[in-house]
């Protein structure tokens, strides 16, 4: 039988070892490098875009020659405003893209000895990151679309006598959320969540390239696809897989996401179901590259992606 490829030395290219034994200043060297690819970590002006920069050593900043500019790695990205050092910043990286369900807000903050707050914005940061990869794409080849519910779960009753069907719409939380999953096969996997399962049918319409051939399963709300799209349709009743067509890619998708949230997270709301899910689907996609590929991507990605949103302050705002 064949090694798993995430038992394999393959699999194991950055350690929290190497990254604390190298300090602070390796740590640096290899966010500089990310943030600046093309010119193997040389500082570019973010502003007018010189090559004629001023290193200012003692505060780690530059200043552009041309506009006067004073910047830094993280300027501009979701980093920008950071109190963590680089070398506690890549350790959070390794952690994070180690744990292949999931990785908790408790356990990051004991892990780096910082506060629930400092860790569970960070790792959204991170998430936000991920995000950017897919945004603008658009899927092509042979599609499996499905929808799974999370959140909201409604406990029974203890008495037999007082329990009610918890399917039916008026005995459910309004909590409850859908996740609608568009899976490539051998490519990329997107996700969204909504209210209700039959609200993906606009996102699929949009994400879904000319040409695309969509699985399905039989469920009235995917019947609009039919229009403009060539289908497939898989009735589970009878079986998960006849005559080549299924959906097990996606039901596969689903799987590690209800582990991540069961196993690492216990519960997670409504509004943030979206990050999670996106986090679960860069874990699917990029599942057989090595840790060490899987943080330099993720870093090179949050260096390269403008904040979206502003999590300064987030706390506070929450709290009001």
């Amino acid at each position: 039988m064949a090694q798993h490829f995430l038992l394999s030395a393959a699999a194991r290219t950055l350690s929290l070892k190497s990254i604390f034994s190298e300090g602070e200043d390796a740590a640096y060297d290899r966010f500089r490098r990310l943030r600046w690819p093309e010119t193997a970590g040389r500082p570019v002006c973010p502003t007018c875009g010189c090559l004629d920069i001023y290193d200012l050593t003692t505060r780690r900043r530059f200043k552009c020659a041309a506009c006067y500019c004073q910047f830094s790695v993280t300027s501009g990205t979701i980093f920008a405003s950071r109190k963590l050092s680089f070398v506690d910043l890549l350790g959070a990286i390794c952690l994070f893209v180690n744990a292949s369900k999931g990785l908790s807000a408790v356990q990051l903050s004991r892990d780096l000895d910082v506060q629930h707050k400092t860790a569970f914005v960070l790792m959204h940061k991170l998430r936000e990151a991920m995000m950017a990869e897919t945004r603008d794409l658009r899927l092509g080849g042979e599609i499996e679309v499905d929808g799974a519910a999370f959140c909201g779960h409604v406990r029974p009753a203890n008495l037999r006598e007082d329990r009610v069907d918890r399917r039916r719409l008026a005995h459910r939380s309004g909590k409850r959320r859908v996740v609608v999953v568009l899976r490539e096969r051998g490519g990329r996997t997107l996700t969204r969540a909504f209210l209700r399962e039959a609200q993906g049918v606009e996102f699929a319409q949009a994400r879904l390239a000319a040409g695309a051939v969509v699985s399905a399963d039989e469920v009235a709300h995917w019947d609009p696809l039919e229009t403009d799209i060539d289908m497939q349709r898989i009735n589970h009743s009878e079986g998960y897989t006849m005559g080549g067509v299924h959906t097990n890619l996606a039901e596969s998708f689903f799987s590690r996401l209800r582990r991540m949230i069961g196993g690492q997270h216990l519960k997670v709301e409504g509004r943030y179901l979206d990050a999670y899910a996106v986090h679960a689907a860069w874990l699917e996609d990029h599942r057989e590259e090595s840790n060490g590929v899987l943080a330099d991507r993720l870093i090179g990605g949050a260096l390269a992606s403008p904040v979206s949103r502003s999590w300064k302050g987030y706390w506070q705002r929450r709290a009001a």
